[in-house]
């Protein structure tokens, strides 16, 4: 725990609240990369597209031309890795939640939400956190720039409040639901919601 402990009262020599690192974390300036699988390379986003199924009363499939028609926000957060990791002040540019629910018009059974990613990635999320001012973003620029291919390029789910992996990369599509289920790190041991103020990392905890 002694390298927990430093790393929190470096913090402290720098001006900046160690309260902000949920427990068990360490603060880090870099930006690890973790992820199942190898990495989708896109050469032309003319064919990529994005949809919006289950619960809703306007399932849609979007092109590539039409996500980055709409309307856009800028946020900046705190993010915390089931690794241990937080990174402070993250700079994201994309699509609010809020607006796909526009778009969306979920029904008032769907309580929950799975993201779909390439290869058959999934992630569970609640609704009741991805309503709200930047609650939730579907993210295509990070730090002013175009994701890297790493960090989830084209699109990616972003919701700082939980652990990353919720975070899902390589977006193409969510689907509302009415109750939760388990997405692939979930199915494969980790927590169901993954509170990082709770250490919610794995099913025990």
């Amino acid at each position: 725990m002694r390298f927990f402990e430093r790393n929190r009262e470096q913090l402290a020599m720098m001006g900046i609240d160690p309260n902000r690192l949920p427990p068990g974390q360490y603060h880090t300036e870099r930006f690890p990369v973790l992820h199942a699988g190898t990495v989708p390379q896109y050469r032309d986003l003319s064919q990529w597209s994005f949809s919006i199924t289950g619960l809703v009363g306007n399932p849609a499939v979007l092109t590539w031309h039409e996500i980055q028609s709409l309307p856009s926000v800028e946020i900046k957060a705190d993010i915390h890795c089931v690794t241990k990791w937080s990174k402070f002040d993250t700079v994201w540019k994309g699509i609010s939640f809020s607006t796909i629910c526009e778009i969306a018009e979920p029904d008032s059974s769907a309580t929950h939400m799975m993201c779909h990613s390439e290869y058959g990635f999934t992630a569970n999320l609640a609704l009741s956190d991805l309503l709200g001012e930047n609650a939730a973003l579907l993210a295509y620029e990070y730090d002013g720039k175009p994701l890297e291919p790493d960090h989830g390029y084209p699109l990616r789910f972003l919701v700082p409040r939980l652990y990353f992996w919720k975070s899902a990369k390589w977006l193409r599509g969510i689907e509302f639901m009415a109750g939760d289920r388990p997405g692939f790190w979930e199915q494969n041991g980790y927590h169901m919601y993954g509170d990082p103020w709770k250490e919610q990392r794995y099913w025990d905890d």
